[in-house]
């Protein structure tokens, strides 16, 4: 018998995971063929404004599985009208191949949600659902738990473990923005973007204006930080005009002091590795804490802002020795705006008007003794500029 597997997804851009996901499937469920489906509107999120349209995801798909030739993408979905459920592919297929084993592979996530798929029984009628996961901790029992609950009605359950890339293609479209996705592209897909200008590969978006500069930023953004960003730059704002700093570097280095926030360890050190960044001890040993630092290289390469601003954002986590005016506030802002909620935070938010160096001091200690709370090491700078302010008042 002839046995199929079926990967469907947006696809928003097809990368390295996939198609490794793909080839994996094939070997371990030792699949005759595999049938990568990029869907046309997808019944459980929508696309992101800009994104490709179905035939360009599905041509990606196309250029980037051109060396497997038990891989085949299909356009079922693109032909067919209104939203790509599932179950009417799967109806589809089995029409098509009548007398094969259809494996349906999805991830975790998609798998312990199956129950509250368009017609969940239908499909288990009709495919085997192969699950991907990555043996972490926890994760096998979940899928244990729910492999039992869909046995029970009846499904056919298979399990792939799987050497999952750390990379979501929703990470990926801000490594397109950042320009450092080389990596985890298919061969020939990172010149077709290029060629498309898709992914805001073809954008200019050095020295936009705050208005249009907002809504880019916030889309880089993880949702939940996005209120903590505008707060910030608001913040940062007050006290550039309280302490006569410029106004607008303040509001620039405010918004877009998260930009790389969302990017985690990992791809923190693609960054930094991708725009040739030598890192020190404490950056390769803490990958996690480099956001100011990728933050500060993205705000110069691809925002075009000013030395001052730059220097703002690399510092605002740790701090310096001797740091500018504007360092000093987007540190403080950074620490004390609305969202933030800790014991101090008020004491340092009436400082931060009346002293700004206290304020700044004050919130240096708290962060190293929030550390040594943790037992987790102090960056050497915030040593250094907690030393250099108290030699100097």
């Amino acid at each position: 018998m002839m046995k199929i597997g079926i990967y469907g997804g947006t696809f928003n851009p097809p990368h390295t995971g996939h198609i490794q996901a793909a080839r994996q499937a094939i070997q371990i469920l030792k699949l005759d063929k595999l049938l990568l489906i990029p869907d046309r509107i997808a019944p459980h999120k929508d696309l992101p404004s800009g994104s490709p349209n179905p035939e360009q995801r599905l041509e990606m798909l196309r250029i980037g599985t051109q060396a497997d030739p038990q891989i085949e993408v299909s356009d079922i979905e693109l032909k067919r009208a209104g939203i790509s459920y599932t179950y009417l592919t799967v109806e589809s297929l089995h029409e098509q191949y009548p007398n094969a084993k259809l494996i349906l592979l999805m991830g975790t996530d998609m798998f312990l949600s199956f129950l509250n798929w368009r017609e969940p029984q239908r499909i288990m009628e009709l495919a085997t659902i192969g699950v991907f996961y990555r043996g972490e901790k926890g994760e096998k029992e979940k899928i244990l738990a729910q492999r039992a609950v869909l046995e029970a009605r009846g499904a056919k359950v298979e399990l792939v473990e799987n050497e999952i890339l750390p990379i979501s293609s929703t990470q990926l479209r801000r490594l397109l923005a950042f320009g450092c996705a080389g990596e985890f592209l298919p061969a020939g897909v990172g010149g077709y973007i290029e060629k498309n200008a898709l992914y805001d590969t073809g954008a200019d978006w050095k020295q936009l204006p705050m208005e249009q500069l907002e809504p880019i930023v916030i889309r880089l953004l993880n949702p939940n930080r996005v209120a903590h960003v505008l707060g910030c730059r608001d913040t940062a704002v007050k006290l550039a005009r309280r302490w006569g700093a410029d106004e607008t570097d303040a509001a620039r280095a405010g918004i877009l002091h998260d930009i790389t926030k969302a990017l985690d360890g990992p791809l923190q050190l693609t960054l930094c590795r991708e725009y040739g960044t030598i890192l020190d001890e404490f950056g390769c040993k803490y990958p996690k804490t480099l956001h100011a630092l990728t933050g500060s290289l993205v705000a110069e390469r691809i925002f075009g802002e000013n030395e001052a601003v730059v220097s703002a954002i690399c510092y605002h986590t740790t701090g310096k020795a001797d740091m500018s005016l504007l360092e000093k506030i987007i540190y403080v802002a950074d620490y004390m705006e609305p969202c933030r909620s800790f014991p101090g935070v008020e004491k340092l938010r009436e400082l931060a008007f009346s002293d700004i160096d206290g304020a700044l001091k004050l919130g240096l200690e708290l962060t190293l003794e929030h550390l040594k709370n943790l037992g987790d090491e102090v960056s050497p700078a915030s040593r250094q500029a907690l030393e250099f302010i108290n030699q100097h008042s």
